[in-house]
């Protein structure tokens, strides 16, 4: 063939025929690499390439696949990627369009994390008939978390805006790390043991599978469904998922979210109930006006049946003094009931105990605040909160030597 004859491909023509040959040689490929040159543009797709000691690959994600990644990767993270191999024909580049994304190492712990899973679901421990219901109104609440978690902070700060009258007992582990299940599991069985709580709010902050990765553990999984106390999870963002969240009694999307379903509002409490009271005035005052108008009827027809209709109208007149009686006798046993309720919801304001000259001490051991209740626990070495009435000092106990 002469090369006059031959065909003369266009730069573009041949880039073209290079990326249908690359598109129908290879299906979607799994390629590790470390990212260099990220890029985020406006548009929301990511630009970036994938490198290891051999060579390099330019790669892009659409803002489609790209929001279902979780995170936000980095120049120099190790990531797993699940890939079409292409051509861009206006550049002449072999490019990897990315379809999903995960660091690297995750796929293994993604696996186990199903597998047991799997497991454990078999068993029943995710049954619904298993779950404990949650107290709609609990005495004492508990908070299984680190007293350095920024999580802490945040339920602490919901319990004390929501229902301030309720005390709260913290009971510190560590939630991150190889030692992590073991400390979450022996805080579980002190508060079981201690019996002083009627909820547990399990929470920590967000992270990746490796940071959360103490809460799917096995052994964990079996004490929270074996704990006699309902156990509210709140453990990491929204869409991060564990298996403590399938094993809890009740799952919160967040520790703040937690706060929120195991703590009644104080405020929608008296809502509640002065609705109830607004609702009974109302039903029997509807009775008794049906009544009135049934005792109309009475009247009218005795006016033409008895032959002694004076000796009647004074047994109506009696009736209704009778019924006026008995219903201003009846309003005033509901006037005192209800006082009678709001004092004793006034009397589980702690102020109000402190008011009355009774003092509260306070620990302040492991950067942690709880409520003295055994002697035993009062020492020389640390100083302690006297929370009073009108405020609060700072005190510190001193041995006394023998009189002589």
């Amino acid at each position: 063939m002469s090369e006059i004859s031959r065909e003369i491909l266009s730069v573009g023509d041949l880039n073209r025929a290079i990326a249908s040959s690359l598109e129908e040689r290879f299906d979607t490929v799994w390629v590790s690499g470390e990212i260099s040159n990220f890029k985020a543009y406006d548009s929301g797709h990511w630009y970036f390439s994938l490198k290891d000691e051999e060579g390099q690959i330019r790669c892009v994600m659409f803002r489609g696949r790209n929001g279902q990644v979780g995170f936000m990767p980095q120049s120099g993270d190790l990531v797993e990627v699940a890939a079409n191999l292409g051509f861009y024909v206006p550049r002449g580049d072999i490019q990897l369009t990315v379809q999903s994304m995960r660091r690297a190492g995750m796929g293994g712990l993604y696996e186990a994390f199903l597998k047991l899973k799997a497991k454990l679901a078999k068993e029943g421990l995710f049954d619904l008939q298993n779950k404990r219901p949650i107290p709609t109104h609990p005495r004492v609440i508990g908070i299984v978390t680190s007293p350095q978690a920024a999580a802490l902070k945040d339920v602490l700060s919901t319990l004390a805006r929501r229902a301030p009258h309720i005390p709260i007992v913290i009971y510190p582990t560590l939630v991150q790390g190889p030692d992590a299940p073991a400390g979450i599991i022996s805080a579980l069985k002190a508060a079981e043991k201690e019996n002083a709580v009627d909820v547990l709010l399990l929470v920590r902050g967000g992270g990746s599978i490796e940071d959360l990765w103490a809460f799917n553990d096995e052994q964990l999984a079996y004490t929270i469904a074996q704990s006699p106390i309902p156990i509210v999870s709140g453990v990491g963002h929204e869409t991060d998922v564990t298996i403590a969240d399938f094993v809890a009694d009740l799952r919160a999307p967040t520790p703040t979210g937690a706060a929120e379903l195991a703590a009644p509002r104080r405020d929608q409490m008296l809502q509640e109930l002065d609705a109830i009271m607004q609702a009974l005035l109302q039903r029997v005052g509807q009775r008794v006006e049906r009544e009135a108008q049934t005792l109309d009827q009475l009247a009218l027809r005795l006016n033409h049946a008895l032959p002694d209709p004076d000796r009647m109208r004074e047994q109506i007149s009696g009736w209704q003094k009778r019924l006026n009686q008995a219903w201003l006798v009846r309003v005033e046993n509901w006037k005192r009931d209800q006082g009678y309720f709001q004092s004793q919801l006034e009397m589980l304001n702690p102020q109000r105990t402190l008011e009355r000259g009774y003092a509260v001490i306070l620990s302040k051991e492991e950067h942690a605040m709880h409520a003295v209740r055994n002697p035993k626990e009062l020492n020389t070495k640390n100083a302690f909160e006297v929370r009073l009435a009108e405020g609060q000092v700072e005190v510190e106990f001193a041995k006394l030597g023998l009189l002589k």
